[in-house]
This record gives structure tokens, sequence and C-alpha cells, in this order.
């Protein structure tokens, strides 16, 4: 069994094209997988644990995320995956999960944007200006290439200058910093939101206007959205279907289904379009399943045998 650390898998320089690649090839194969809803256990103070177990018959391997988030620690949000030969039931990795879950989600972020943004969509709200929110702008400047985008950033503890700064050579972005979730809404065309936490409505129905699409990364605080909105599509139905709200979606759907052209998806540029991708574990284990092929012969190999005697004690 190998152990990947995350500097191994960042010194693969896995392109975000190839990344958004391999989120829609999962997406179109999703209903080949077997993908039981994810468990969580949440704590107070805001600290969650969530398991993600996951097979996909495609590649003949199967595996789990465990994902953590405590507020404190840096980075909040860390995870660990196991991968195993589906054939064999062994063991071939254990590996930091950190670089994978960012650029999945984000590669997800971009191309549900990509797919339910109206025709002349030009302003783009970000608010939660971590790492997926950087992973998702990366995807983004790679799937509409050199579209010109107005980037409105929520301001918070300064992160929106680094963000400004670690984009500032691509000139098809223009940037505006707003101080309130009021004026970050208001007049966007597509708002994505990568907070992990929010204890209260992001904002008020009236700030979301006509051919608008919400992208909430992490769910938190846009139900009042779920009863409005025209449309949402989630990219699997367990993460939504226990949503206070869910029965009162005036149409739902899985975003696959619109990748398979089973769903038309937008319909005209007035509809307002909630896009619930919170993230399957079918797109961690493939990546990690991709990164263990692209590894190769590396020190990090451990003996991991398992027990074979029927009696051992």
């Amino acid at each position: 069994m190998k152990i990947i650390p995350f500097e191994d898998i960042a010194k693969l320089n896995i392109a975000p094209a190839l990344c958004l690649q391999w989120v829609k090839e999962v997406f179109i194969h999703k209903y080949e997988c077997k993908l039981p809803a994810k468990i969580s256990i949440k704590m107070e103070g805001n600290i969650f644990i969530t398991t993600m177990p996951s097979y996909i018959p495609k590649i003949e391997r199967y595996g789990v995320k465990i994902v953590s988030r405590y507020p404190e620690r840096q980075p909040a949000l860390l995870s660990d995956i196991l991968l195993y030969d589906a054939n064999t039931g062994n063991a071939l990795a254990l590996m930091d999960g950190t670089w994978i879950t960012a650029l999945r989600t984000g590669a997800v972020a971009a191309l549900a944007i990509h797919e339910l943004q109206k025709k002349d969509a030009k302003v783009y709200a970000v608010m939660g200006l971590g790492n997926i929110a950087r992973a998702t702008m990366t995807c983004l400047l790679t799937i509409m290439k050199n579209k010109k985008m107005h980037v409105k950033l929520l301001a918070y503890e300064k992160e929106e200058i680094d963000f400004i700064n670690r984009f500032k050579d691509y000139p098809q972005l223009n940037f505006q910093i707003c101080q309130t979730t009021e004026e970050l809404i208001k007049d966007s065309d597509v708002v994505l939101s990568c907070v992990t936490a929010a204890d209260s409505l992001i904002a008020p129905d009236h700030c979301f206007k006509e051919g608008v699409l919400v992208v909430p990364v992490h769910t938190r605080g846009f139900q009042n959205c779920d009863l409005f909105f025209d449309k949402v599509f989630a990219d699997d139905t367990s993460h939504v279907e226990q949503f206070k709200y869910f029965n009162q979606f005036k149409k739902f759907d899985e975003f696959s289904k619109v990748l398979l052209k089973e769903n038309p998806g937008r319909e005209n540029d007035s509809e307002r379009i909630l896009a619930y991708n919170i993230g399957i574990s079918l797109h961690d284990i493939y990546f990690a399943s991709q990164v263990y092929d692209r590894i190769g012969a590396k020190d990090n190999e451990i003996d991991f045998e398992a027990q074979t005697n029927k009696f051992w004690l």
C-alpha cells in the first residue's frame, strides 16, 4: 500500500482541464456506480466529520473519504482517502485528500456554472475566498477561455486582497470588493458561495435577480432560495432530500441528467437556478485512482498484507 502525501499529489501538476474532464466523466457514468449516502457526525462549534464511500465498476476500484472541519484549524477542512482494488479487496493507498477535495469541488462548481449560467452572464459574485474558491476560479478560467468576467468579492479579513493578487495576471478579470452580502449578490448573474458556515440567510429574496445562478458549495445560507427559485439541481438526491423545503422545490433533478441530455437544464435567461453540487465521493475516488496510477514507483510503499490464516487467535 502506498502512503501518498499532499506534496506528492501537488507535484504531479494535474491541469485544471483534466480535472474538468474527470468530474464530467464521473457525472456521466454516475448511475453505473455505487454511491451510498454520506454519513456525518456534527459537534458543537460548527465541527463535523463526514464519511463518504463509493465504488466505481469502470475502474474496478472503491474507496472512502473522511473529511473533517475544525474552524480553529488551518486549514479548517482536511480529508484523507483510502483506495482499494475492487477485485481483491486489497488496500492500494492512503492519501491526503486536501488537493483532491479542492480541485474536484472547484471543477464541479465551474462545470455547473458553465452549463447552467444564462447566455450573457457577466457579473460573478464570490464569497468564502479560500482554496475552493481559488480552485473554482482556476477551472472557470480554463472552461470559459478568455471570457471577460466582472468578479465581485465579499470582503473578509483581507482575503479579498489575497484573492485579487492570486489572479491579477488574468486581464479578462475585473474585480470589485463588496462590504455586505446584499451588495455582493444584487445584480450578479452568478453567485458562488464557498463559506463553510452560516448561521442565518445570506441575503433576502429581492437581492436575487431574474436569471441568476446560485452555486452554494457548502449549502449554508440559501434556504430562502429553495422556495422561489425556478429549478434546483444537485449532484446527488441524498444530499438535499432532508432539506426543510425539499418537497417545495418547484423543479428538481440531478446534475448528471443535464450532462446526459435527459434534462434540458436552463431553458431561458429568466430562470433562477440553484446548483447544490455538495460533493460526491465518486469524484474523490476517481481522482484518487488517477493520482495512484500517476505516482508510479516511489519510496512511500509500506507492507500492509492482510491476515490470511483462517484461525489466528
